[in-house]
């Protein structure tokens, strides 16, 4: 175990090669993910699984314009998880980049712009705009939970419901999105596109019911296309560091105030947690820097570090609503989005995951250990946008050295082991996709050297420069024979190497079992997770 002076574990390092492809709009004003969904325009039920800063919103745009123009659907619904989000879908001029028509909502049915809770007046919107003759509406996932609760599903009928973040969604019983969702696909009579940059179904509960998923056709553009089609970020580093005692004696042996970084600190429930969040945003700034005031315009914090710099710095934990209100605001100016100086740290405990764009973020700095595979996925993603003068980036986990003298130190050991095998995921899913193939040798000629009885040896390889996709072609490689575990292979690889490194039994022996043979977890141990995940699938597969 590392010490407090040298709390350093090896990070996960990634580098990219800027071809730009993920960028270039195309002739429609269309970037290649958004491309890849407009395609699949006309599916009655379409999963889009793409990363954070990808386009997913503007891609919904597109599609639903389609929809309710050439699809002849009644109406389009934009549900997003919190208000904040709603701001994506604000008009959006298309036809100057391209497209044949403009996105436009109308102000008072973007109900995330609207004061008030989610409460009967939102309720009673909703219905109103569903017997008008305008097409678009926007509101949260509460508000439409509690809209279908009143009014029903079948008022529904000849939509499009649009879904973002969709892994917000579970079949858990006490999820009410989840049934109403699955409802909606009972009767038969919805469009339903569902985004997410986050769709591990190993997190806890599934997403959807084996027989829903396969009615969804799936877009998949991989992280590992996302990165590596940027034009300036270079490199992403992942690290875990340990620490003892407060977190925030240790903070600033990761924290460098001259990179533009979120810290979001730890959940109320966690090890790390003091209990009190407001002293913990104290004790932060106070290792930072000293306290110079707060900017009359923005709400934010002007601290000047121990170097002599001031900085800005945005506490999203603040109790009092209305300050709070006044940083997010301030935050989400659109006249600033452009400007690299608007804000240097900002300080959060729930928000600035989804949903959040700051271009500028070099360094997602996460306190506790996060339990949610999904949750590491969306933080990771506040850092990966593209900016100019931003080459490096970093994801940084800061957690709790287990002490052997606590009664809790089994669990902080498994803690420990599942940040490390959530390390081991992200390697995974930002590397390269690789595509295995049986080699056909037929009319090969034999070299005499005996290699065509290795299937390695003989081994083929080719390169997609432009989606980064790896295939290599063995001899004598099996192929999956069933449809269903062809899909496997190309949509669900992720999934099945997350429930992999999450396999608290996978991890322990992997680590500390020195007489472990390799084939004992790769074959024997994956092979039960595999039949386990997908019960119905034939042994050959």
């Amino acid at each position: 175990m590392t010490t407090k002076d040298q709390a350093v574990v090896p990070s996960v390092s990634v580098s990219l090669s800027q071809n730009g492809t993920s960028s270039e709009p195309n002739a429609l004003g269309m970037r290649a993910m958004q491309e890849r969904a407009y395609e699949r325009r006309g599916e009655q039920y379409l999963l889009i699984k793409s990363p954070p800063a990808s386009g997913k919103s503007r891609a919904l745009m597109f599609i639903a314009i389609d929809k309710l123009e050439n699809q002849r659907l009644k109406q389009a619904i934009i549900i997003v998880p919190e208000k904040s989000i709603g701001a994506s879908f604000h008009d959006e001029p298309l036809s100057k980049f391209g497209f044949w028509s403009d996105w436009h909502v109308e102000a008072k049915w973007n109900l995330c712009d609207a004061p008030g809770s989610e409460g009967g007046g939102k309720i009673n919107a909703l219905g109103k705009f569903l017997e008008s003759n305008s097409k678009v509406l926007v509101c949260t996932h509460a508000t439409f939970r509690f809209a279908v609760d009143k009014f029903g599903v079948e008022v529904f009928d000849n939509r499009l419901i649009a879904i973002d973040e969709f892994h917000h969604v579970s079949i858990d019983p006490d999820s009410k999105l989840g049934q109403h969702l699955g409802q909606i696909i009972s009767r038969g009579n919805c469009h339903i596109v569902a985004m997410t940059g986050s769709y591990f179904r190993g997190d806890a509960i599934p997403v959807l019911h084996p027989q829903d998923e396969a009615k969804f056709e799936t877009v998949t553009y991989t992280y590992y296309e996302q990165l590596n089609g940027y034009k300036h970020l270079k490199n992403l580093d992942i690290g875990y560091y340990f620490y003892t005692g407060s977190y925030a004696e240790d903070i600033m042996k990761v924290l460098q105030p001259s990179e533009k970084t979120i810290i979001h600190i730890p959940n109320i429930n966690s090890r790390e947690s003091t209990k009190d969040k407001i002293k913990e945003v104290e004790s932060i700034i106070e290792e930072i820097g000293s306290w110079e005031g707060t900017d009359p315009d923005t709400g934010f914090y002007l601290v000047k570090t121990h170097e002599g710099r001031v900085i800005r710095i945005a506490d999203l934990v603040e109790d009092e609503p209305s300050k709070r209100d006044r940083v997010s605001s301030s935050l989400k100016d659109s006249g600033q989005k452009n400007n690299r100086d608007h804000v240097d740290i900002i300080i959060a405990l729930g928000m600035a995951k989804e949903g959040f764009d700051w271009i500028w973020c070099e360094h997602a700095l996460t306190v506790g250990y996060r339990s949610s595979l999904t949750e590491i996925v969306q933080i990771i993603g506040r850092a990966t946008r593209d900016a100019p003068g931003k080459s490096r980036t970093r994801f940084t986990n800061l957690i709790a050295e287990p002490d052997a003298s606590e009664s809790s130190v089994s669990e902080a050991v498994n803690d420990t082991l599942k940040a490390i095998a959530s390390s081991l995921l992200m390697e995974q899913v930002l590397a390269p996709r690789f595509e295995f193939k049986t080699k056909n040798v037929e009319n090969e000629p034999s070299n005499g050297s005996g290699d065509g009885q290795n299937g390695l040896n003989s081994a083929k390889v080719k390169v997609n420069e432009k989606t980064g996709q790896i295939q290599i072609e063995i001899k004598g490689l099996s192929e999956p024979k069933s449809p269903e575990a062809v899909r496997i292979c190309k949509e669900d690889i992720n999934e099945v190497i997350a429930t992999f490194v999450q396999d608290k039994e996978t991890v322990e022996r992997g680590l500390f079992d020195e007489e472990l043979i390799p084939e004992e977890l790769t074959q024997v141990r994956m092979g039960k997770i595999i039949k386990d995940k997908y019960p119905d699938l034939e042994d050959e597969d």
